[in-house]
């Protein structure tokens, strides 16, 4: 019998439309370039090949859906740019959860309107970053946190939420370790995951981002496979990336340019995601381009004059 393959071609420019799940992208990316470099973040000692990466999403993803999360549930992150992040970002998409990204600088109230409006059942979160305790907002918000079981929480203000994944340490009581997550799964979640890959359709929503709020509560937008990997493929080729370049991404992940122009470029072209730590630092951010030889840099206005205006600017090749 002959196995049919999947056919999907739509745009009105020569190139067409990609028309994958984020999974199916990243199944590609491990065939075509599986032993070039997918992640390296310096400081928290990664350097993972295409292969080792997607192996690591894979165990996350099969955790998530031990953990209970089933397809369509919304999952929150809520740190700087950590390698976890984006485990969580592509885990959920190869699970079919909703990823919710949470701008790390949100205090309390905002970081209960968000979980709150988009019914989050997990969130994956840092333990603190400089003058930020993630941990303490969240007990704070969720008392019952420290007493309930890992996975079981009953929550009074945030009814939906069972599960507080906590990136680092020391482990609060109630939350669930990262690194436990990943060892959760067995071969019945991983069969639901095959099964997954077969079903989920790219115009599946992936994504909820919120507005900034300047001007009234921040609002949850909703985004597919398609929107936001188009995106980021698109944005790579008019820059020209393959897997020859390498992205220093200084950017903040939970905002499209991290997240869509950085991560799903590389998963579309085949680029590396380097991150020079988990907050912006100018110096940091000199030091990898030139130890990590980034064929690019992303920034904004700002972190381009705090690198030009750096005291030891001139000290850097930049050459790459």
């Amino acid at each position: 019998m002959i196995e049919l393959t999947a056919s999907y071609v739509c745009g009105t420019a020569d190139v067409p439309l990609l028309g994958e799940t984020i999974g199916q992208s990243l199944d590609l990316a491990v065939q075509r370039w599986g032993d070039r470099e997918a992640l390296v973040s310096p400081s928290h000692d990664v350097r993972w090949t295409w292969r080792e990466f997607a192996g690591r999403v894979d165990a996350l993803a099969a955790g998530f859906l031990a953990l209970g999360l089933e397809r369509g549930a919304r999952i929150g992150v809520w740190s700087l740019n950590r390698p976890e992040w984006t485990l969580t970002q592509f885990a959920a998409a190869k699970a079919g959860i909703i990823l919710v990204t949470i701008n790390p600088a949100y205090r309390l109230s905002e970081l209960e309107f968000a979980l709150a409006k988009v019914g989050c059942a997990a969130i994956v979160t840092a333990t603190a970053f400089k003058t930020s305790n993630y941990m303490e907002m969240l007990n704070t918000l969720l008392p019952e946190l420290a007493k309930s079981v890992p996975g079981e929480l009953h929550a009074a203000r945030l009814p939906q939420l069972r599960a507080v994944i906590q990136i680092g340490g020391p482990r609060s009581p109630g939350a669930i370790a990262f690194e436990d997550v990943t060892r959760m799964g067995g071969a019945r979640h991983r069969e639901t995951l095959a099964e997954l890959a077969r079903t989920l359709q790219f115009d599946d929503p992936v994504n909820i981002q919120f507005t900034s709020g300047t001007t009234g509560s921040p609002k949850g937008v909703t985004l597919t496979h398609h929107n936001i990997l188009n995106n980021g493929y698109f944005t790579g080729r008019a820059m020209r990336l393959t897997e020859n370049d390498r992205i220093c991404i200084p950017v903040p992940l939970y905002h499209c340019f991290g997240m869509v122009m950085g991560n799903l470029a590389s998963v579309t072209l085949g680029a590396t995601m380097v991150y020079p730590g988990e907050g912006f630092d100018p110096l940091a951010t000199l030091q990898t381009v030139e130890r990590e030889k980034c064929t690019t840099l992303y920034g904004v206005p700002t972190m381009f004059i705090a690198e030009l205006e750096h005291p030891r600017f001139a000290d850097y090749d930049l050459s790459s």
